[in-house]
């Protein structure tokens, strides 16, 4: 039945490419092929001192890090994160995930994982969105490397959104935001830290700091999206 009702809706909602708005291959979701390879890689995970290395460098001790895509406002990236996020369509993190797992695996990067850890939202914010695209994002780099998703991290306290906030005023929102939720489950583990984009770090800094209190073997950093 659902099979039926899918093609009744592709019919009469032929479904199109979130960039380019040109209509899907049967093969595709989302985005098509060519937009697909258009967007910007960083190809961070090739250089040991990367920016983004730069950027956590002597904060807290990891082993590797990058953002896969470059991320700049008003970019065809940003736009697919902006639907991700905003219009419902968490699958694109999934998508997005896979294809950011599938690239960076032959290289390497995930050597030093055993497991992937999302970066947690609070119960509220999940509940008013209806998911965590961190969640999404994960399962799509699990599907790829074939490494466990485990939620070990959560977050009891709510705080404002980051978008509009400086560098200082992220870091000070941060203060206490997470906590472990599955000691056992991090301990003596290379943990693969995952969350949506980069920007001050300031998130992914709070994330780190509370993984390192269950005492995991190594922490790695990945996000989809990184500023310049």
């Amino acid at each position: 039945m659902k099979t039926i009702i899918k093609g009744l809706l592709d019919v009469l909602y032929p479904p199109v490419c979130h960039v380019c708005e040109g209509a899907l291959a049967e093969h595709e979701r989302f985005v098509c092929r060519r937009c697909l390879e258009r967007l910007p890689r960083t190809g961070y995970h090739r250089n040991p001192d990367n920016p983004m290395v730069e950027r956590f460098a002597g904060q807290f001790p990891f082993t590797h890090a990058t953002g896969h895509f470059f991320y700049s406002r008003d970019s065809d990236f940003a736009s697919l994160i902006h639907d991700m996020k905003y219009r419902h369509f968490p699958a694109i993190g999934n998508l997005l995930g896979r294809v950011a797992g599938a690239e960076l695996f032959p290289t390497g990067f995930f050597a030093d994982v055993d497991l992937i850890v999302p970066v947690p939202m609070h119960f509220l914010k999940q509940v008013s969105r209806g998911y965590n695209q961190t969640d999404h994002i994960a399962a799509g780099v699990s599907d790829a490397t074939g490494l466990p998703v485990a939620k070990a991290l959560c977050a009891p306290r709510h705080h404002r959104t980051q978008t509009a906030l400086s560098r200082e005023q992220r870091l000070a929102n941060m203060d206490n935001r997470f906590a472990v939720a599955d000691h056992d489950a991090i301990a003596g583990q290379g943990i693969l830290l995952v969350d949506d984009i980069c920007t001050t770090g300031a998130t992914l800094r709070a994330a780190a700091d509370t993984l390192l209190t269950a005492n995991p073997r190594a922490i790695t950093l990945l996000t989809l999206g990184v500023t310049i």
